[in-house]
């Protein structure tokens, strides 16, 4: 490469510790410390674990099948690149393209929430909510512009915040449950009351309350596919990446299962606390409901710290998946090739991170605005609504092609450095689990005889987003679904 040769590489700089603890940072987030208390309101406590153990044995299968792909062709554009390679070049455009677009709206979501919880302490209100949401734009935006390391060092320590609390938060809770803080014995009372432990009228009527929980479950796992986006700048994916995969299943089990089985266990499901959790309402979050009744008066004030760096942590990881999304697909030729560039010493794409920063100010500023700007943020926020749910099909999709392809060119399976177990079993449960989900995403208005068509366009706005997108460049270019024999299994083909 000459001196006047654009460099296009990222640098491996990500260490198996940072890959580890940012598949955490992706696991934990306000869906725990926030929407866990709804989802035990709406369908009771063995509901909502119910819901959440077949949401996250989803995302379970949903990761194995990602690593797979991501030891054996570890890159930055991920499922993105691995749909256009292994499936359909439009796939990968709209997969692409709706990816970046959905984590532009969640910063600029996350930086203008931010800015409410830092207000809970009374001495920070020196600054208006939009000046806040400035300085943690600038930090967020700073992080990403500096090495890949920073990115990975400032992930570890925002999941390891997050870990300690939930750690401390099941003693706890445990503590409490068996009267030793608290001051009596509370067992399975919760799980035996009233129509606990599922509710609902009949087995229709809890079903629809469970599906109602994927719908939030969900949510709050969205985030563990950037451990597939951080392979392309690991040091040692074939290691690293497996590792982060099979830890997966250990987390989801102690991370939420146990803690949603403490929130019911200690709070009981019909209790009004449990419900309009948000993030203004830092007292509702029920993780600070079993401090305060095991007897921790700062419990409030703990968990609007720990809140703040979860919104930050979504903020920077979401900066971070943009940008790598962007510099991948221009590399791809799916995008302007200018974003494939990358700094000579830092491998930062600082062509991809200045673009998506600016999209990301200006959607910021769009919701600022009470008249236009409003209405308009509204549909922005519902196009994206969808966008991690369809990105998991297209994980589900383009795996089992890549195995398909795999054996259809006479390749050993011996040869793969990680091998998801189940196959096909796994991806063919997430993705009929992932598709029952996108159409649960609002029972009611399915189930209803009379269809609220604005709410249906809101609801589902992100599914004709995506087709947009995949319809533009399959008639630009005129693609077609590449057949297994002819799929590109060459791993250095990037």
């Amino acid at each position: 490469m000459t001196e006047n040769t654009p460099n296009t590489e990222v640098k491996r700089h990500l260490k198996t510790r940072h890959i580890s603890m940012i598949a955490i940072g992706g696991c934990i987030g306000t869906g725990l410390f926030m929407a866990s208390g709804s989802a035990i309101h709406d369908a009771g406590p063995g509901g909502a674990l119910l819901a959440y153990a077949a949401i996250g044995l989803m995302v379970y299968f949903l990761m194995t099948s990602l690593g797979e792909m991501a030891t054996y062709l570890p890159t930055s554009g991920s499922f993105a690149t691995y749909a256009s390679r292994f499936v359909d070049p439009s796939l990968g455009f709209a997969l692409g393209w709706n990816y970046w677009f959905n984590w532009v709206i969640t910063v600029a979501v996350d930086i203008a929430i931010a800015a409410i919880v830092v207000t809970y302490w009374e001495p920070l209100r020196f600054l208006p909510a939009w000046g806040w949401s400035l300085v943690f734009f600038a930090l967020i935006t700073a992080l990403n512009l500096f090495s890949v390391r920073a990115y990975g060092e400032s992930e570890y320590w925002f999941a390891l915040i997050k870990v300690i609390t939930v750690i401390v938060f099941l003693t706890i809770g445990t503590l409490t449950i068996f009267g030793i803080l608290g001051g009596e014995y509370v067992g399975f009372a919760n799980f035996t009351s009233g129509d606990a432990p599922f509710l609902g009228d009949g087995v229709s009527g809890k079903f629809l309350a469970i599906l109602g929980v994927f719908l939030i479950a969900g949510f709050s796992f969205q985030g563990t596919e950037l451990i597939g986006i951080t392979a392309g700048e690991s040091e040692n994916p074939e290691k690293s990446i497996p590792r982060a995969v099979k830890q997966i299943f250990w987390r989801i089990l102690i991370f939420y299962i146990l803690a949603i089985l403490v929130i019911g266990l200690l709070i009981p499901y019909a209790s009004p606390q449990l419900l309009g959790a948000d993030v203004d309402e830092i007292a509702k979050s029920p993780f600070t409901l079993v401090f305060e009744r095991a007897g921790l008066a700062f419990a409030a004030a703990l968990m609007n710290a720990v809140i703040l760096s979860s919104i930050l942590s979504a903020g920077n990881s979401g900066m971070y998946a943009s940008t790598r999304m962007l510099y991948a697909m221009g590399k791809d030729g799916l995008a302007w090739p200018l974003f494939a560039r990358t700094g000579r010493r830092s491998g930062v794409p600082h062509n991809a991170v200045f673009a998506t920063a600016l999209v990301i100010l200006a959607i910021f500023l769009l919701q600022l605005d009470d008249r236009v700007g409003k209405h308009m943020y509204e549909y922005i926020l519902a196009a994206s609504g969808l966008t991690g749910f369809i990105a998991w099909l297209g994980i589900a999709i383009s795996h089992y092609r890549f195995r398909r392809a795999y054996i259809a060119q006479g390749k050993p399976l011996d040869a793969l450095s990680y091998r998801a177990k189940w196959f096909p079993f796994g991806p063919l449960l997430a993705l009929g689990l992932c598709i029952l989900v996108i159409i649960g995403q609002d029972t009611e208005l399915v189930l209803n005889a009379r269809l609220d068509w604005q709410r249906l366009l809101i609801t589902y706005m992100g599914i004709p987003v995506f087709f947009t997108f995949y319809l533009y460049h399959k008639l630009r270019y005129k693609t077609h679904k590449i057949p297994l024999t002819e799929v590109d299994l060459r791993r250095d083909a990037h």
